[in-house]
Formats: C-alpha cells, sequence, structure tokens
C-alpha cells in the first residue's frame, strides 16, 4: 500500500483551509438560521396579515386581526365541466383574541343570481361555472355567500370530493364521534351503499370521512344534521394538524395543498400562517359554531322554471349573528 507522507508546510497550509471551510460553513449556517428565523417571524399572524383582501362586501374594511374565510365543498367528479356547492362553511378569524367562529351556511338556501334570478345557493356555482369557467364561478358563489349573509369575505377556499379525501388521509386520518347512526344513501362509491356507520367513536380515512360528510338523507335533521358532522370533520381535522409535534410536518402538508384544491386566494404563506394562529389553541374553547334558524318553504325557482324547497333563513338571527360573530373587527 503506497504511503503519502505530508511535509510541514502542506500540512499547515492544509490547517488553513480547513479553517476558512469552517468558518464560510459556520457563516453560512448563520445566514440560513438568519433568514428562517426572519421568515418565520415574517410568518407570525400578527405580522403576516398586514394587508387584507376583500373578495366581496367592501364596506368593511378589515383590520389586521380579523377577516372571514369561506371553505366551500364541491360535489364536482373529475369529469364534470362543473359542480355543485354542497357545503359551506364561513370562518370568522380573530387574531387578536385567538379565536374562530364557524357559520353554518345551507346549500338550499335562497338566493338572487344577477342574470337569472331567484335560486338555490347551491345552484349559483353549477349555472355560474358552466357560464363564465371553474374560478369565475366558484368568485360567483362567494359573492352570493356574502349577498346572502350580509357577511365581508376576504378569502376564499374550495375543494371537492377526491380533495377532502386527500386532505384526511394526509393527515392520517380523523378521529370522530358520530352523533347518530348514518346510512349513505347516495355514496360517491356503489360499494359502500348501505353501509351504515354507527353512533359513536370512529377513526375514519379520508373514503369514509367524505361519505360521512356527503350523506344527508338518512340523517335525523336533514342537511341540519349534515352541516354538524361536516363542523366536526373540520374540527378533527385541525386537531390532528395541530397535536404537538406535528407543527414540523406542517410546511409538507402547506406545500401539497394546492393539489388538493379547485381554487383559493390563500397562498401557502397565508395557510401557514393560519395554523400557526391555530396552534396551541384550545379547539373545544376556541372555536365557536353557529346555525341560523329558518324553514324550507316551496318557491319557484327561475333557473329550474319550477317550484322546490329551499331554505328561508331568520333574517333577524342571521344578522344578529353576522354583526355579533362575524363582523371584521368584531371582538
Amino acid at each position: 500500500m503506497a504511503r503519502h507522507h505530508l511535509s510541514a508546510h502542506a500540512t499547515a497550509r492544509g490547517r488553513r483551509w480547513l479553517r476558512a471551510a469552517i468558518a464560510l460553513t459556520g457563516v453560512a449556517l448563520v445566514a440560513a438560521v438568519g433568514t428562517a428565523s426572519l421568515l418565520y417571524y415574517r410568518l407570525q399572524p400578527e405580522h403576516h396579515f398586514q394587508t387584507v383582501p376583500v373578495v366581496h362586501g367592501s364596506e368593511q374594511v378589515p383590520s389586521q386581526s380579523t377577516f372571514n374565510v369561506v371553505l366551500i365543498g364541491s360535489d364536482q367528479r373529475p369529469e364534470d365541466k362543473a359542480g355543485h356547492s354542497d357545503s359551506i362553511l364561513l370562518v370568522h378569524v380573530d387574531l387578536e383574541h385567538q379565536q374562530f367562529n364557524v357559520l353554518s351556511v345551507p346549500r338550499d338556501m335562497r338566493v338572487y343570481m344577477p342574470g337569472h334570478g331567484y335560486t338555490k345557493l347551491t345552484s349559483v356555482q353549477y349555472i355560474a361555472q358552466l357560464e363564465k369557467g371553474t374560478v369565475p364561478g366558484i368568485e360567483e358563489a362567494v359573492a352570493a355567500i356574502a349577498q346572502a349573509t350580509g357577511i365581508p369575505i376576504n378569502y376564499y377556499a374550495e375543494t371537492n370530493y377526491n380533495g377532502f379525501r386527500e386532505i384526511v388521509d394526509a393527515v392520517g386520518g380523523i378521529q370522530l364521534n358520530v352523533p347518530f347512526d348514518v346510512r349513505l344513501t347516495h355514496p360517491w362509491y356503489p360499494e359502500d351503499r348501505g353501509v351504515v356507520i354507527r353512533k359513536g367513536p370512529h377513526v375514519l380515512n379520508g373514503k369514509l370521512a367524505t361519505e360521512l360528510v356527503h350523506e344527508r338523507y338518512s340523517l335525523p335533521d336533514g342537511d341540519f344534521s349534515r352541516q354538524q358532522l361536516q363542523e366536526q370533520a373540520l374540527q378533527a381535522i385541525a386537531k390532528q394538524l395541530l397535536k404537538p409535534g406535528s407543527l414540523v410536518r406542517l410546511p409538507t402538508f402547506v406545500q401539497a395543498l394546492p393539489k388538493f384544491l379547485i381554487a383559493t386566494n390563500l397562498a401557502p404563506a397565508d395557510v401557514f400562517s393560519l395554523a400557526l394562529a391555530a396552534y396551541g389553541t384550545d379547539l373545544n374553547q376556541d372555536l365557536h359554531y353557529y346555525q341560523v334558524d329558518g324553514q324550507f318553504q316551496t318557491m319557484y325557482d327561475d333557473i329550474l322554471q319550477q317550484p322546490n324547497d329551499q331554505f328561508v333563513p331568520d333574517q333577524g338571527q342571521l344578522h344578529q349573528v353576522a354583526a355579533a360573530y362575524f363582523s371584521l373587527g368584531a371582538p
């Protein structure tokens, strides 16, 4: 085996190169840590949400600590050109008090669609997407939600069946205490027809969780019961994301989120900052749900050109809830 002997001069030169390399590595590490620290500082909700857009309802100027996000679940399948707004949740974010208010918006609420007349809220997106395309159709649905509720909307995000299923699977499934027996009467997959999810605690994968929140015909209180299941599923997803130790996996989840969504005006940095706002909160104490009373009435649908059952909310209660819990700058 050949052996190579270094002179004293060469050895000293090697040590100088080693010290220089170590110094450069240290500078690079300090710079990286500094950059990461600055980025983390900027993503803190109180720093990140300096400017908040108003998608609809511009009569109220958003503060840096409160804004509203509408979450829409569509029934659109991959082969469909358009989809209906199947589930709708309005979330009021209060960064100062670290509180979140959630309003369930009935899909069958009677709304006015410009150029068409009165119809169900669920139909607005479908018709608008056929006429104008995917994103403009969703934005028109968001406008209808803001108009019908009187709540200004700053951000929106929509997913469909596949997206919701993948979100649930991405967080490792969810734990849900189902409040009543649920029989799947209109499942996405034929093999799930007639499956009964019994009352009680369950660990659900994405497929079954999505079947559960889609069902309404077998539920004791129809769409209101489905809204209850959707709220619980949303809370279960949040709990999975906000578990101690999950923060390190959050950037990977946020980066993958766009593939779960049809459309949104939330940037990845917005989503990450929202997650930081929610991290460490007690969802049982800081997450509040609201439903507005009303009645289903048989009324003429201008799009279908025939009567159907439409939900007419108690306007007094709706305005009271909107003003108390969803106003921009509201405590």
